[in-house]
């Protein structure tokens, strides 16, 4: 999904994120940073018709350790666990999707529309398509902490930024587009039973219902 971002001059870096899968039908997320770039453990299919768990994301001693880490992404959001810095941002920039930000640790400033806002732990806010926003990390001690959500989703589906520059120079040179079947309408995706109100079965195996026939 095309965003305009108000760039500021940077250097760059990457980093990248683990999912491991539990049980059958539940996905853990594992935040431990590694390597840098494209996550190739992360799928570029749509997802599976599953429970995706996260335990203790929000906790406020939780620490991400990268800029941007796409945890998980479906046919109607994404979400996204960021870090910002002592003495960074996010960036001054409109998206053209919704965004939803939770505070998990730290403090900052949020200017949303041209409004201030200080921001701590448990926090939330949010940002409508189409409104230009940014957020500092004004704290001198220790990193902003966040998990964001996107509706539809904003990143490639396997993206990790270990900085913020990473991510502006990913975003200019086109390498962090949303996959096209995040964008598709809640029509498409029912016409070509990509939905199903039964939870299923689905054409590639899945079957998101309590009880299988």
């Amino acid at each position: 999904m095309l965003s305009l971002r108000l760039f500021t001059t940077q250097t760059l870096g990457r980093a990248s994120r683990s999912y491991k899968p539990a049980f059958q039908s539940i996905r853990l997320l594992s935040t431990t940073p590694v390597r840098y770039g494209k996550d190739p453990e992360m799928s570029e299919a749509p997802p599976k018709h599953e429970m995706v768990y996260f335990p203790k994301l929000t906790s406020d001693v939780r620490a991400f350790g990268q800029f941007r880490k796409v945890l998980h992404t479906g046919l109607y959001s994404q979400l996204v666990s960021m870090e910002i810095p002592v003495g960074g941002d996010i960036g001054d920039e409109v998206h053209t999707v919704d965004q939803v930000l939770i505070f998990t640790s730290g403090e900052g400033k949020a200017t949303v529309a041209g409004k201030d806002q200080d921001v701590k732990a448990s926090d939330v806010v949010v940002v409508p398509a189409g409104t230009q926003h940014q957020f500092i990390n004004t704290s001198k001690t220790q990193p902003l902490e966040l998990v964001t959500v996107y509706s539809p989703a904003e990143h490639d589906s396997r993206t990790v930024h270990k900085t913020k520059e990473e991510g502006d120079e990913e975003e200019e040179s086109g390498k962090d587009e949303a996959p096209e079947w995040s964008q598709q309408s809640k029509a498409h995706n029912e016409k070509h039973e990509l939905v199903k109100t039964s939870g299923g079965p689905y054409a590639n195996g899945d079957d998101g219902r309590h009880q299988k026939s």
